[in-house]
């Protein structure tokens, strides 16, 4: 019944918030500061616009793309994501399958709640891996040794966060990793008893890629010491395809490019990390005019609809990737709320494609006029 209910992200949103933990809600759903910068993205995408065609054959539409020459069936993929198993328990692996099936990649996150290894097989290899460098790097590099050991091809450098951003929805809850349970989360759990007797009897949501021998990980822990010299050990060890992720200069676009970086990822980190941050969207424009034309660029941050990401698309961005309107969609209805808000998103950007006249996203970022 839940899945059947979600017409829209928004729909999705509205669900999983009855169903979550007012504590797990907001980590998903809150932004940085007074989340400014997150109504300021949203502000930004709904004042764009596409230009409407009329009279073009577009009976015959596909949504098929490829990213690093590899063929994926939808010009978007999964962003990575942190602790999804909060969403609900095996949000990850449904998440693993989404991409399985749809030939997606699937950004597998430092902090995952599952193994890096369970996620790329269950993925069937359409999985990259999203590293944050942490304290004096030493495990960041482990990490990205035991990505390559497992197959990965793609390594997504997150560089944004040079401290946790200040996100008060989380302060106000004391949400932690693990959790620590005080009368006030008691209270909370006990409010929503379905999250709370599922998460119980799977057990709580690990940081499931630090069980390893010499390495521990602290959410709060600063990761200040990034450098550009830690950029050119990573490119140096990791022969496969390196993304950074977390751009919003065009010098600084500019810049890794010229350091052999194989892709950019244009992205606020969803608004949590600065809330004064430009609007990612705005940002995608100067990037590509400074990176050139054939540069691949990804983007990421508020997109809720198949239009947002025919936006993102024709605005300069060779592919793009949804977020937390995934949790939202598994913590409403499980696996089936996830295939429902996909095929909601799939649909929203076919139609969007008859709309401007295009048969796919190649011919729409061919004749686009913003």
């Amino acid at each position: 019944m839940r899945a059947s209910a979600i017409h829209s992200a928004e729909d999705a949103r509205r669900l999983a918030r009855r169903r979550l933990p007012w504590m797990v809600f907001d980590y998903i759903d809150g932004a940085a500061g007074t989340e400014v910068g997150a109504t300021r993205n949203r502000a930004a995408l709904d004042a764009m616009t596409l230009r409407p065609r009329i009279l073009r054959d577009v009976s015959d539409r596909s949504l098929s793309t490829s990213v690093f020459g590899t063929p994926a069936q939808r010009p978007f993929g999964i962003a990575p994501m942190g602790m999804c198993n909060l969403a609900a328990p095996g949000a990850d692996l449904m998440l693993a399958r989404l991409a399985a099936r749809y030939s997606i990649p699937l950004g597998v996150s430092t902090v995952a709640s599952t193994p890096m290894e369970e996620m790329i097989e269950t993925a069937q290899g359409n999985a990259w891996f999203q590293l944050y460098f942490s304290g004096d790097g030493a495990g960041t590099f482990k990490l990205a040794e035991r990505a390559r050991d497992a197959g990965y091809e793609t390594l997504v450098l997150t560089v944004d966060v040079p401290e946790v951003g200040r996100r008060p929805r989380e302060l106000r809850h004391g949400f932690t990793m693990p959790f620590r349970i005080g009368p006030r989360q008691f209270l909370d759990f006990a409010l929503h008893p379905r999250w709370s007797l599922s998460a119980l009897a799977k057990g709580r949501p690990q940081m499931a890629n630090f069980h390893m021998a010499g390495y521990s990980f602290d959410r709060t822990e600063s990761r200040a010491k990034a450098s550009w010299d830690t950029l050119a050990r990573l490119r140096d060890m990791w022969s496969g395809n390196l993304v950074v992720k977390g751009v919003l200069d065009a010098e600084d676009a500019v810049a890794l490019k010229e350091a052999g970086v194989d892709a950019i990822q244009v992205s606020s980190h969803g608004a949590r990390q600065l809330d004064s941050a430009p609007t990612p969207i705005s940002a995608l424009s100067d990037i590509r005019q400074a990176v050139g034309a054939e540069y691949p660029l990804f983007f990421d941050s508020g997109l809720r609809s198949g239009e947002d990401a025919l936006k993102a698309l024709v605005r300069g961005a060779d592919f793009v990737f949804f977020g937390r309107i995934l949790q939202f969609a598994i913590a409403a209805g499980a696996e089936a709320g996830l295939q429902q808000l996909w095929e909601v998103l799939s649909e929203e950007t076919s139609i969007a494609l008859a709309q401007i006249g295009a048969t796919s996203v190649a011919a729409a970022k061919a004749g686009s006029k913003v």
